[in-house]
């Protein structure tokens, strides 16, 4: 018996639709963001920013070379990695070598983004499988490079689980070889601990989650609604809860199916994609919908796919019946597998901590992290709003004029828009600020931009009610915020009816802003 009837079992030789909608996807997603930081990260992180890169690495090397004084002081010298691992200090990242400027932002998107077209095309897989391999490692670490760097701009859970995403299907392989069992085995898991770990997350969080009635309230409070959430918002009582039943199935019972023999493998995989297609058409999530529903696919066969659809022509992507793994390529995939393996204690001893960590990364490199979202779902919407003004601020007759942002709602009668997979940073933070982070230095670093009418700042909005111009002072309301009912909608038009509450930062001037 040779070496290949040893790893017979290693080729996956009903997934090679699967890998194909894998790589393609995952790079699609990695092209929007990159162009979503190439398009924001400059006035939200660059060197005029809001937190700007520099101020965070001369920040970090400080305290670095603290804790290498004290532990020189105390005898107890350690090496470079072991001392920032145990710090927490900063991620790995290239603009640490190499420092960060705005160019160099510039250079790593646009790196980034001809890399996920090539793979989108379909160019890297007509090769060898290490070039998608090199490829996707390359895609992988430049946007970990500015995750690491992005603070609470890129604190989302999409933004590790890109990664992570990244990283796994680095070792699908080419046309070449056939798809290899284990990465698609590792995709499965990452699903699931997506999945099933956002369910667990609900399980122990809010009552509404218990009780059937959170997406009684989540259309319309979730942090970015689109273009159909007032209308599945106004569904009745009866559907929201069974929303949640829907949600709770495809969370906490489906994912055991992904590892299930065929057709019930590609029916669980299904379920999910059918779930995340709702909540695409339902709200503005990121990619999260989508790198979720590509993810899936891992899941699905190609007999399966045939069978559904037999016009498809999946001859032109199939791998030759003949063809088997190379020896170099069995041992890559292995060695990778053991690692995501060893790697996932941490994760899955996550889930059934009673403490469960969301959006948590247990490793520097962001392989294998533990995710969930929406543990409690807020009951009403309260919305800041930002106002200018050319007149004395001390003045009550004095005109002050909206800041109207891209995707935060603002405009009542302006029907939300549909953004998703592309990720607007500034007006997703906008939400988090009524919930007690109004004082963020972000904020208030954006308020003393829009008081300096920087430009760079300006185009993150959709309006500015001065057209470039000083504004004298400006200063941030709280607003209620509920979606019309039919009557409403009917009488006034709106899509939001919009109910003053009082003022969160009263009237600064340029000079006034404290962002210490």
């Amino acid at each position: 018996m040779d070496w290949a009837d040893w790893f017979s079992w290693f080729d996956a030789r009903d997934a090679d639709l699967a890998r194909e909608v894998l790589q393609r996807g995952i790079a699609a997603l990695f092209l929007v963001a990159f162009l979503s930081t190439l398009n924001q990260f400059r006035p939200l992180l660059g060197e005029r920013g809001l937190l700007p890169v520099p101020e965070l690495l001369e920040a970090v090397r400080g305290a670095e070379q603290r804790a290498r004084d004290r532990e020189e002081r105390a005898g107890r010298p350690v090496g470079f990695l072991r001392r920032t691992r145990r710090l927490g200090y900063l991620g790995p990242t290239i603009f640490r070598r190499w420092g960060y400027r705005d160019a160099r932002l510039v250079a790593v998107c646009a790196t980034g983004m001809v890399l996920a077209a090539s793979v989108v095309v379909g160019l890297p897989q007509l090769g060898p499988p290490w070039v998608p391999m090199l490829v996707f490692l390359a895609l992988w670490a430049l946007y970990l490079s500015i995750v690491s760097v992005g603070q609470t701009f890129y604190g989302f859970g999409w933004e590790m689980l890109l990664c992570e995403a990244g990283f796994l299907v680095a070792f699908l392989g080419s046309r070449e070889v056939p798809p290899p069992l284990p990465t698609i085995v590792l995709v499965w898991w990452l699903v699931f601990r997506l999945e099933f770990g956002a369910g667990m997350i609900k399980i122990r969080g809010g009552r509404e989650w218990r009780d059937l009635t959170a997406l009684m309230y989540h259309h319309e409070t979730q942090p970015m609604p689109g273009p159909l959430s007032r209308r599945a918002h106004l569904l009745p009582a009866w559907f929201h809860r069974f929303e949640v039943l829907g949600n709770h199935a495809a969370q906490l019972v489906v994912p055991f199916l992904l590892f299930a023999p065929q057709p019930i493998r590609t029916i669980a995989a299904a379920i999910i994609i059918a779930t995340q297609l709702w909540l695409v058409v339902t709200g503005n999530f990121a990619w999260l919908n989508w790198i979720t529903i590509v993810l899936a696919f891992g899941a699905v066969g190609d007999e399966a796919v045939q069978w559904l659809l037999p016009w498809l022509p999946l001859d032109a992507i199939q791998t030759t019946a003949d063809a088997t793994s190379p020896p170099w390529w069995i041992a890559i995939v292995l060695a990778v597998a053991v690692l995501i393996v060893w790697l996932s204690r941490h994760p899955l001893m996550n889930l059934f901590s009673k403490r469960q960590l969301m959006n948590a990364s247990f490793d520097r490199f962001m392989l294998v992290n533990a995710y969930g979202a929406f543990g409690t779902v807020t009951k009403e919407r309260v919305e800041i709003i930002v106002e200018g003004t050319v007149d004395d601020p001390r003045d009550r007759d004095a005109e002050w004029r909206e800041y109207g942002f891209k995707g935060k709602p603002g405009d009542p009668a302006r029907i939300p828009r549909q953004f998703a997979p592309y990720h607007l940073r500034l007006d997703w933070l906008m939400w988090f600020l009524p919930l007690g982070r109004i004082h963020e230095v972000w904020f208030l670093r954006f308020l003393e931009k829009l008081l300096e009418a920087d430009a760079a700042t300006l185009r993150l909005l959709a309006h500015d009610p001065f057209d470039g111009e000083r504004p004298r002072a400006v200063r941030a309301r709280t607003e209620l915020f509920t979606f019309a009912t039919r009557e409403e909608h009917r009488r006034t038009g709106h899509v939001w009816m919009r109910h003053p509450l009082g003022t969160a930062i009263p009237p600064i001037a340029l000079g006034e802003v404290d962002t210490r």
